[in-house]
């Protein structure tokens, strides 16, 4: 990094880093969803068979088995996880993994209202991940395919046993499009329409193996399930919800945007070429962190960094030598100010996470506008430096 504070000559041309709602695809414009069913019933027969594409065309680019079922469930990639924590968990004793907030969340939810009680946490710490080889597959199983926080993901489907006794249930929200899921292992995935494709938010997607339907219509929890979150009706799955009959009314414009990002997907080369376009992403910033003298990735094992959610962390002994709030307030500035300069917006680290940058890289995000944003990331890091400094 140059001492120069003269301002990078490139800006990206599109200035979207946010990790959710994210990046639109290249080339969407608001008139792209002109033909949306609005004003109509989505129980409408026009109205279900838009929901009824946007299930077949996800199951189709996914690579979804034939025989598991794919549904639209409301509240986001939150609902889904909520619909299957409270749906089915309880007849096995549990494993939970968390190495980030959202898992945290999960945790949360398992000890403190569902209060299960033969229940395993294990934890890791921001960039890092369990120790996958202590989880126990007699058990079920909860847990992220990527730390959408903490920019660490699982690096495969090995260490997930095909003759499990339990369920594993997955919240790939920031995984799902991006990266390949070994869907043979997987009993339950969840995500969102805002992540890899830049839909818009509040709709959640739920995909149930047939063991996750099988338990869904042999076991009764011994709490009560909130409608909401009911995923079966006289011990028999709702197909309803897996044939575009939603549970509430979903919004036709959304609706319509999500078609609209899955025939891009499609007209891309779909999964592999979605997948390229994520790990391109993170090569790119892999290339500047190498000569980076300040930036450093929060996950330090190559194997595990996420290629949608990019956290970086400072590594500076100047800016190690901070106190909590000092390194806080500078990692916030630095942001504010790529912000001011309408160079990239919405990539500060997650509240909760330690001080730093989070960059979405996935497949709407052109690997040019990475590489363009780069520069600036050296410009402001210097530029808050020498602020600071002047202070001292």
């Amino acid at each position: 990094m140059s001492n120069n504070l003269t301002l990078p000559s490139t800006k990206p041309q599109t200035t979207h880093f946010s990790s959710g709602p994210c990046a639109k695809r290249p080339g969407w414009a608001v008139a792209e969803l002109k033909n949306a069913c609005v004003g109509r019933s989505h129980r409408s027969s026009a109205g279900k068979a838009k929901l009824a594409e946007v299930i077949e065309r996800s199951k189709k680019i996914l690579g979804v088995p034939a025989d598991y079922r794919l549904g639209i469930v409301p509240a986001s990639d939150t609902g889904a996880v909520e619909m299957a924590l409270w749906s089915l968990l309880g007849q096995r004793p549990l494993d939970i993994l968390a190495w980030e907030s959202f898992g945290q969340e999960w945790v949360k939810d398992v000890a403190d209202e569902l209060k299960l009680l033969d229940t395993r946490i294990l934890k890791a710490d921001y960039g890092s991940l369990p120790n996958l080889d202590e989880v126990d597959f007699n058990r079920d199983v909860v847990f992220l395919w990527n730390g959408t926080t903490s920019g660490a993901r699982v690096p495969n489907g090995d260490w997930i046993k095909a003759d499990r006794s339990g369920l594993t249930i997955c919240d790939a929200t920031s995984a799902a499009f991006a990266m390949d899921l070994p869907w043979e292992k997987l009993d339950v995935v969840t995500y969102s329409w805002q992540k890899v494709l830049g839909g818009e938010a509040q709709h959640g997607v739920i995909v149930l193996s047939p063991r996750a339907v099988s338990r869904l219509e042999s076991y009764q929890p011994t709490w009560p399930v909130p409608k909401l979150f009911r995923l079966t009706q006289k011990d028999k799955l709702i197909e309803g919800i897996f044939k575009g009959d939603t549970i509430n009314t979903p919004s036709m414009l959304c609706v319509e945007d999500a078609i609209d990002g899955l025939m891009w997907a499609e007209s891309i080369g779909g999964l592999p070429a979605l997948i390229r376009r994520s790990e391109a992403n993170l090569a790119a910033i892999a290339k500047w962190v190498e000569q980076s003298n300040w930036a450093d990735f929060l996950a330090e094992e190559p194997k595990i960094r996420s290629c949608t959610s990019i956290c970086l962390k400072i590594v500076d002994t100047w800016f190690t030598a901070l106190s909590p709030q000092q390194q806080a307030e500078s990692a916030q500035k630095l942001a504010k100010l790529l912000e001011k300069q309408e160079v990239a917006f919405d990539i500060a680290s997650y509240r909760s996470a330690p001080p730093g940058i989070r960059i979405w890289g996935g497949a709407t995000v052109e690997t040019s506008d990475i590489e363009a944003l780069l520069p600036w990331l050296d410009w402001a890091y210097a530029t808050i430096k020498a602020e600071v400094a002047q202070k001292v």
